[in-house]
């Protein structure tokens, strides 16, 4: 049983998962009040959209996801939006508008290259939102969800700048240091995309960060058998 209650992300430690608490807590904050104040009545109006909390986990938790990037984040909510209105004013059943306005959004996201998870839901959300979704018509595109998502997106920036990850991220070398002998053969980038093909999965990972992967795992492995060769020679 205890597998299943296993850390499924590669590489968090339980002070990353903190500080992703820490920053989706101010993020979503700082969105509700920002937009309550610019465009409601004042910091007790509540003019945030449940999308949003999805966009926190992942621009705070996986900062590094292709799926949390700002074009992501942005696009991905207010594309979905617009196809959840646009199914919603063509399609008078609820169940069959619903279905259709997710999977458009993915088919759009996809074609624009802003697949964001929680864009379903803000498609969604523009069919069974209720009256006042309905109200703002495609006004509810740009506000609430473009605007929460472009503050939240700027949050998300602000907040990893301090606390040093990289956000938009950028896949950044890491010197390898002294040369070892044994290192083995560097796979080339056409080599990482046809065994990405025989896998036949999509991974939450950006190609130039797995590739820096599989480079420094060579790397490491070189310098262990240098050390298990010097070892034996002693």
């Amino acid at each position: 049983m205890r597998a299943f209650f296993a850390p499924i992300l590669a590489g968090a430690t339980f002070s990353d998962r903190l500080l992703a608490c820490t920053g989706a807590a101010v993020g979503i904050t700082l969105t509700a009040i920002v937009t309550a104040m610019a465009f409601g009545e004042g910091w007790t109006a509540i003019l945030l959209v449940a999308p949003m909390g999805a966009s926190a986990v992942l621009i705070f938790a996986v900062p590094a996801s292709p799926l949390a990037q700002p074009w992501s984040v942005i696009g991905g909510n207010v594309v979905s939006a617009l196809v959840g209105v646009g199914i919603a004013a063509m399609v008078s059943s609820p169940a069959l508008a619903s279905g259709l306005a997710v999977g458009g959004a993915i088919l759009a996201m996809s074609l624009l290259r802003c697949l964001h998870p929680p864009g379903g839901a803000a498609a969604l959300t523009a069919v069974i939102g209720g009256p006042a979704v309905t109200a703002a018509g495609w006004m509810f595109p740009v506000l609430p969800v473009g605007i929460n998502a472009v503050i939240l997106t700027v949050a998300g920036i602000v907040f990893h700048l301090l606390s040093r990850h990289s956000y938009p991220h950028r896949a950044v070398s890491i010197m390898a240091g002294p040369a070892v002998p044994g290192g083995g053969i560097t796979p080339h980038p056409e080599d990482l995309d046809a065994a990405l093909a025989d896998l036949g999965e999509t991974f939450d990972i950006g190609r130039e960060d797995l590739d820096l992967l599989l480079e420094r795992v060579r790397v490491h492995t070189a310098i262990r058998r240098a050390d298990n060769d010097a070892g034996k020679r002693r």
